[in-house]
């Protein structure tokens, strides 16, 4: 199967103008950082976070050259509640207020499930389920409080996989991490509608960047793109063009939906 061209770059048209966003494991190529630069574009203002404080300097830098004063940083490791407290007061203290959460920090890896220790299982879970839950609940928190003091409430956006829908050899601890997700979404979606809170999610099949694609074997990659209508993988920016969709007005009445990036057929 011929693979069909990445489509060309969109360009900003004020989406999300005058909106403060948190954006988790957003450091670097893959879809944190692409969904950072992206919401800039569209006009936000962007906390982004990492827990590789290096990458994430660097970053802010690069991100800063090009929208001065619109983005900060500061490191977090999502699976430490004080780390991640401390992440949404800055975003509130910083900006005066928060209006969209992306949830993007997880933890892959390939282990058959007759061989995975528990501590490769409770790893993946802890970084991918357990972090999303913290940060949901801490932006929960900052919106239920928000909403009763003006009546505005917030976004969020919680990135999950395909492989929490479809079986796949080598990923049971990715794959339940990301059905969880996609439960957390749908459950914190019924409870926050209430003070006017959207929660939804993504699930991309297959999104690459270049550094992702040179420690990645010929042989899976061709693998992987096979599976794909297009037969290639996605962008990072064309899944945080979904979020950047679900983040705005234009979704305004999706909540605790899982939208699938995906061009994978069965």
């Amino acid at each position: 199967m011929t693979g069909v061209e990445s489509p060309e770059y969109v360009p900003g048209h004020g989406l999300l103008e005058g909106r403060t966003a948190v954006v988790t494991a957003a450091a670097g190529a893959g879809i944190g950082g692409a969904t950072a630069r992206r919401f800039l574009e569209e006009g936000a203002r962007v906390l982004i976070s990492d827990a590789h404080a290096r990458r994430l300097k660097e970053y802010e830098a690069e991100l800063a050259g090009r929208h001065p004063g619109a983005v900060t940083a500061l490191p977090c490791d999502v699976t430490d509640e004080t780390q991640v407290r401390a992440l949404f007061d800055t975003a509130v203290r910083t900006h005066g207020r928060l209006d969209i959460v992306v949830n993007n920090a997880g933890l892959g890896g390939t282990s058959a499930l007759v061989d995975m220790s528990d501590d490769q299982w409770s790893r993946v879970l802890d970084v991918t389920l357990n972090g999303t839950f913290r940060c949901v609940r801490a932006a929960l928190r900052l919106f239920r409080e928000h909403f009763r003091e003006s009546g505005q409430g917030g976004v969020i956006v919680n990135n999950s996989s395909v492989v929490g829908w479809r079986a796949q050899a080598g990923q049971a601890h990715y794959a339940a991490a990301k059905a969880g997700v996609m439960a957390l979404t749908r459950c914190a979606a019924i409870e926050a509608a209430g003070y006017g809170v959207r929660v939804n999610a993504v699930a991309p099949s297959l999104a690459m960047h270049p550094h992702l694609v040179k420690v990645t074997s010929a042989e899976l990659l061709e693998e992987l793109t096979a599976r794909e209508a297009f037969g290639r993988y996605a962008e990072p920016w064309e899944v945080a063009n979904a979020i950047v969709f679900l983040a705005s007005g234009y979704s305004s009445y999706l909540t605790g939906e899982v939208v699938s990036v995906s061009s994978q057929h069965p």
